[in-house]
């Protein structure tokens, strides 16, 4: 059986987990204790050498990093999410690489300072928000653009690129960022939040906050 890795707020090992159960794909998951240093030892780090999640085990072949593991898992199911067109993936390839690049990225740096700073008893980088505010004051506004065009972010269908959005963008309230401006994006997440292959993840990123500080 294919095995995730992964931390429950960790919004690259959710997009996994999501891609997982669109794709029908049984899967145990096996949560990683960061604070434990579970992710820091040797057995662990011969998978990922970096220490991160996600990683996947499926039989004896190990992946990391979120984009190439979902690719992976939806090329082996022969998915529509990735279509084997040459086009259609590179606009789906294209618009993952958007989001992880500029949107991910500027998230991260949001959501690790509001949020997570805390946790790790680090002090809070004012500087680095307000540029991972800025990132995304200048690229959500591009993705609502294209969620103007039609249904879905790389097309007519729904794809691994909206799987990479809706994952990326799940901490957004809990960080305090604003998305009701956007509203074709507020709307497209509105929908897809209620699918089964995202409510299967956790019924929000806030619930699986809150469970985690109660278990503190």
């Amino acid at each position: 059986m294919l095995k995730i890795y992964g931390v429950d707020l960790s919004s690259p090992a959710n997009k996994v987990r999501m891609t997982a159960n669109a794709l029908g794909i049984e899967y145990e998951y096996i949560r990683i204790s960061i604070k434990e240093g579970e992710n820091r030892t040797e057995e662990y780090l011969k998978m990922h050498p970096a220490g991160k999640v996600p990683v996947i085990q499926d039989d004896e072949f190990i992946l990391f990093e979120s984009d190439a593991i979902i690719k992976y898992l939806a090329a082996k199911s022969r998915s529509p999410l990735y279509p084997s067109g040459q086009k259609q993936r590179a606009l789906i390839d294209q618009w993952m690489d958007f989001v992880s690049i500029h949107i991910g990225g500027a998230m991260g740096r949001v959501v690790f300072n509001r949020v997570f700073a805390s946790f790790a008893g680090v002090p809070v980088d004012e500087r680095s928000v307000r540029g991972g505010m800025k990132f995304l004051n200048r690229f959500l506004p591009v993705v609502d653009r294209q969620l103007s065009k039609g249904m879905y972010l790389a097309g007519e269908r729904f794809s691994l690129a909206d799987i990479g959005l809706l994952a990326t963008i799940d901490p957004a309230e809990v960080a305090e960022v604003d998305l009701t401006s956007y509203t074709h994006l507020a709307q497209w997440r509105e929908g897809l939040a209620e699918k089964d292959f995202y409510t299967r993840c956790h019924a929000s990123y806030g619930e699986a906050l809150k469970k985690l500080m109660a278990g503190r």
